[in-house]
């Protein structure tokens, strides 16, 4: 398959950020197919995610592993490549280096050795998911996934008054748990959005109040997919928008 992207031209000792689709391939910029064709090695978050991306992409440059379990040993080792003048992608899974995903080792190592950071735009649930939520867009604040366990409860509470809109990542199995604490902590009135599956074929955007999204969420056998759950602040008029 041929694709219109000629090889970008890389600076020696640089470490490239570089986001990958979140489902549909077609979000994959065309400067980030370049860019990885281009670079001496791409540390990847699993290698064989990236490998699968890659023979679709036409992207033939050596891969190594880089992810939650090995980044405290192979930031060292990366770091010293760029200094010998190697070009280094970053990549994850899916989504944006470093957002609920390992790169900020990496990225505050390349600095702190005096080494340049690219990073590329591209595709990331957080914002198509807040900007097709309905919910303030002006002020926000993203904070990822919960602790699963331990300290879950107390961050709650934490963002108890906060005004801006609340974005968090959740995995399926821990939604209802989820939906439950927020309605513990901000009340079963407060204005929750449900989006999953960004990007993807079945892609489905769920609003209402927290108790209504924990009725919808009771009637299914199983909940799929990737999860973006949005939440009103604290001063959002919280009367039902159209569903």
């Amino acid at each position: 398959m041929n694709f219109p992207v000629s090889n970008q031209e890389v600076a020696p000792s640089t470490l490239y950020l570089i986001p990958t689709p979140i489902g549909n391939l077609a979000d994959f910029t065309l400067r980030a197919i370049g860019t990885l064709r281009a670079v001496d090695l791409v540390a990847c978050e699993d290698t064989r995610t990236s490998a699968r991306l890659f023979e679709r992409f036409e992207i033939q440059t050596r891969k190594t592993s880089f992810h939650a379990f090995n980044e405290h040993k192979k930031v060292a080792s990366l770091v010293e490549d760029m200094r010998t003048g190697m070009s280094i992608a970053l990549v994850s899974d899916a989504g944006s280096p470093g957002i609920s995903d390992t790169g900020y080792l990496l990225v505050r190592a390349v600095i702190a050795a005096g080494l340049r950071v690219v990073p590329l735009p591209g595709p990331t649930a957080l914002i198509p998911a807040l900007t097709a939520s309905g919910l303030p867009t002006d002020r926000f604040v993203f904070e990822g996934f919960l602790p699963a366990k331990k300290g879950r409860l107390k961050r709650l509470r934490e963002l108890g008054e906060e005004q801006r809109t609340i974005v968090f990542y959740e995995a399926p199995h821990r939604l209802a748990k989820l939906i439950d604490q927020i309605i513990d902590v901000f009340g079963e009135d407060r204005y929750v959005v449900i989006a999953r599956e960004v990007t993807k074929k079945f892609e489905e955007f769920s609003r209402g109040s927290a108790a209504d999204q924990r009725e919808r969420i009771s009637e299914l056998d199983r909940v799929r997919g990737e999860i973006v759950v949005l939440v009103a602040g604290a001063a959002h008029d919280a009367s039902p928008l159209d569903r």
